[in-house]
């Protein structure tokens, strides 16, 4: 199972108020590039941290990194749920479950999402099977829309770096199977959308 995010029409106007108030064509927002401790807070921070190194045995740098992975992909779902909005999870099962744990932090995520996060609205979670995920859009819309997230997170944070790497599913793919740098792959521009497809 993975999960895709959903944002109503009042979302929408939230998020478009924002952007319109900072230009997303020019460099990242200071929200976007803040020290996660900053948007959860450092006790906050501090428990996801040592609660997730200890439960996985990974380093605690590598458990920061994926705590910056997962804001930064509610940060973009936030900015953008109109082109975000229900889609299949890009990152990896683990990011998915820092997400999670921020979720049961009821008080806190809220004041995450509604005052932090630029859209300022609540991000849902939604659990959805990938063979489901695939059928719904097909196939190549499912491709459109997981390189859907890779020039909105360059222009909100820059290229993907080695750190980024192993926490982006679709990142990862590109650069293993297909054998893609991280600047070809940073350098991607948003693909057509199919005729017809609609917005999400």
């Amino acid at each position: 199972m993975s999960t895709q995010p959903t944002a109503s029409a009042a979302d929408l106007v939230r998020a478009d108020d924002f952007v319109r108030a900072h230009d997303p064509a020019s460099a990242a927002d200071p929200v976007s590039a803040a020290d996660p401790a900053s948007l959860l807070g450092d006790a906050l921070h501090t428990e996801v941290v040592e609660h997730f190194a200890a439960a996985t045995g990974a380093p605690r740098e590598y458990v920061e990194r994926q705590v910056t992975e997962c804001l930064r992909y509610l940060y973009l779902v936030s900015l953008h749920p109109d082109r975000l909005g229900g889609l299949f999870l890009p990152v990896e099962q683990e990011i998915d479950e820092i997400w999670h744990y921020l979720i049961l932090q009821t008080r806190e995520y809220r004041a995450l999402c509604e005052q932090r996060l630029p859209g300022g609205f609540f991000v849902e979670h939604r659990s959805i099977a990938y063979e489901e995920y695939q059928r719904e859009p097909g196939r190549e819309r499912a491709v459109e829309q997981a390189l859907r997230w890779i020039p909105l997170y360059v222009r909100a944070f820059g290229p993907f770096d080695e750190g980024a790497l192993p926490h982006w599913t679709v990142v990862r793919f590109l650069h293993e199977r297909l054998d893609m740098s991280l600047a070809e792959i940073s350098a991607l521009s948003p693909a057509a959308e199919p005729q017809g497809s609609g917005g999400t």
